[in-house]
Order: structure tokens, then sequence, then C-alpha cells
């Protein structure tokens, strides 16, 4: 078969969707990593995994309607032109404008992967405008996931959430799955580093990613004098909810963090830390989240959508509420005073990475889902 993997960042493809990619290369299909902002870097990394890099333009976070229409129909021509046989999109752009291009461009199999809801229709909307913009998306995902074969979802809350607010077919073939999994061996086990707690954030710089609560959390405990070092590693990026740099650079001059920049390998960062921190306002599965467990880290995560999947409360990490720094605060500070606390929970992390995330049996569960295997 002629499979193509469509995205919304080239990175993405390797870092998130590696191992699905070279299983299905390894099964025998042609596959073709589809995505914008593709390097030569990426482009030989994805030939080692036995797969195609196809550059596109997509703007992923940009609502002009015609530079939307020109993507729909630059993708409708490139899958007439690759004979593509199955689709596999994930986040909403690529979903959209990818499964509305594959019919009619003959790609007779379209499946979508749900990988979190996306800002717009994160909590509640705003203004008028947000609401708009809202309304378009939960529209286009109507639109797209009728003509899917199955849609793939990363956790209940968010096929709850596509269910009840009409966005899926009734009797859609649908499927939870644990994320995109986390490579058991790669993200090995860690020992603790020596020194003060070390708290970490690694994440795109988004405001949903819950970064001002951090911060605050970080001021809270600096003025409580706790001793513990704040990170945070992470690309800037041009999502309209994104944290800019001046701001960035106003956090690191206070004192509070450290900004590690961005790397193409968190492991030496994770190493280097006890406890993974992602207050997010809702994920579809946090990878930063899995391979922090994986290494062995302790988490302090939100009780929202996606997140709270990955730690049971009290046993590899601690839930806190959405949006609120005196609770995170008060995690973390816990976990600052007590070393053998964050080793008793990275110890119970990697277990259940081990039970429920092994990349190999995710990436199982999604071949099999598709038919493809």
């Amino acid at each position: 078969m002629r499979i193509a993997v469509l995205g919304g960042e080239a990175r993405d493809l390797v870092n998130f969707r590696g191992h699905l990619i070279s299983e299905m290369a390894r099964a025998g299909h042609t596959v073709y990593g589809i995505a914008p902002g593709g390097t030569p870097k990426i482009r030989a990394d994805l030939a080692a995994l036995g797969a195609t890099y196809v550059p596109i333009t997509l703007d992923r976070t940009g609502v002009n309607p015609f530079r939307d229409l020109a993507s729909l129909v630059r993708l409708g021509f490139l899958f007439r032109r690759l004979r593509l046989d199955t689709l596999l999109a994930y986040e909403a752009k690529a979903i959209a404008f990818g499964v509305l291009a594959a019919g009619p461009a003959g790609v007779r199999e379209r499946f979508a992967m749900i990988t979190g809801r996306g800002t717009t229709l994160q909590g509640e909307p705003g203004g008028w405008r947000e609401r708009a913009v809202r309304r378009v998306v939960k529209a286009l995902y109507r639109l797209a996931l009728r003509r899917c074969r199955g849609v793939l979802f990363q956790n209940e809350d968010d096929l709850a959430f596509f269910t009840t607010e009409g966005m899926l077919p009734e009797g859609q073939a649908r499927k939870i799955i644990n994320g995109s999994g986390v490579d058991l061996d790669h993200f090995g086990p860690s020992p603790l580093p020596p020194g003060p707690a070390t708290f970490l954030f690694v994440g795109r710089l988004l405001r949903d990613k819950g970064l001002n609560e951090y911060v605050q959390a970080c001021r809270i405990l600096s003025e409580r004098r706790v001793s513990a070092r704040f990170q945070i590693l992470g690309p800037l990026d041009s999502n309209p909810n994104a944290i800019k740099a001046d701001q960035v650079e106003a956090w690191t001059r206070e004192g509070i963090v450290e900004y590690l920049g961005e790397t193409g390998d968190v492991r030496p960062a994770l190493a280097s830390a006890h406890v993974l921190v992602l207050p997010s306002y809702g994920e579809g599965t946090p990878r930063s989240v899995l391979e922090a467990m994986s290494m062995g880290l302790a988490v302090v995560t939100t009780d929202a959508p996606g997140c709270r999947a990955t730690v049971r409360d009290g046993r590899n990490g601690f839930l806190v509420p959405v949006r609120d720094s005196a609770a995170l605060a008060e995690a973390l500070s816990r976990l600052a005073s007590d070393r053998d606390l964050i080793a008793r929970f990275g110890a119970e992390g990697r277990r259940i990475a081990e039970e429920k995330y092994d990349v190999r049996r995710v990436t199982a569960d999604i071949l099999a889902f598709m038919g493809v295997a």
C-alpha cells in the first residue's frame, strides 16, 4: 500500500510518529511523511526510517481562508500525484484539509488521530472572534471525521467531548490508544542527580501549557526560600497562544527560572532533573510526561484531559487543579523536601510506562486499527 502520514510540523513526524512510520515501512508499505517545516536532517531521519519526506505549505495556526483553501487544493493535487491508498492525519488543520482533499483525490482509506483539542477547543471561548473560530473548527472536524474510516483518540475525555459536541458521527469506528507511546530503551531509567531538587517543564512555550502558573508557583517557592531549581525547556512558537520571547527573558532576568532553550534530544535535561512539571490545561496524551516517566522522574501535572490519565495521584506524582498556582506550589514544595518520595514516584512511573505506554504496543494497536499491519 501507499500510505501518507500527514501532520502540522515536520519534526513531529520523527519525534512522535517515527516508530509508527518505521513499522509501516517494515511491513512493506511505501510511506510518505508529509508536513511543513522540513529540514535536510528531518528528510534524512525519515529516509532512515524507510519513508520519504514530502514538504507542503500548511499554516497550522493561521485563520486566513484564502491560504487555507489554497492548502486544500494543493493537498488534493499532491495526493493524486502520489497515488495514495491510505491517509493518517493528525492535528486539526491536517485532519480537516487532509481528509477533505483525500476523497476527491481517490484516497480510499482515511484515518484521523486526535492528539488533543488544541487551543481553539480548550476551555470556554472568549470574545466573538474566538467563538467564530471555534464554530468553524468544529464544523471542519464534523465534515472531515464523517469521511474517515476510523478515528483514533488518546484519552476518554476527548472522545466524550467530540461525541457530545457532535463532531464524531454516530457509529463511527473509534479507538482509544495510549498516546504516541514511548521508546522504553531510548528513554531508559536514569539515577537521580545530586544537588537540590530540580523541576523541569518540557514543551512548546504556550500559555495553555500552564507556563504562567508554573512561573508563579516558582515565585511562591522562591519567596519561601525553598531550595530548588526551576527550568523550562522548549521552543518558542508562532501560535497566538504562545509565550513571547521578551516574556521568557523577563522571567530569566527575574532569577526565578532558567530557560534552557530548544533541543533535539531532551534526555540530558531529563537526566539532570528530578521532577517533570506540566501544568497544562489539557492534552491528548502528553509525550513529555511519558518520556519523563520512562526515565524514572516524578511528575506533577493537572487534573485535565489527557494529563490525568498519565499520573496516578500519590503513586507516580501529583495531580493539581488547572490554573491553580498555589496548589502547584504546594505539590512542588512537598517534593522539594522529600527525596525518597521523588524516588518512589519515579520508580512507579517507570513501571507504569512499561505496563501501559510501550511504543511497540501502541504502534501495534494503531496498525491493527488501520488494517495495515
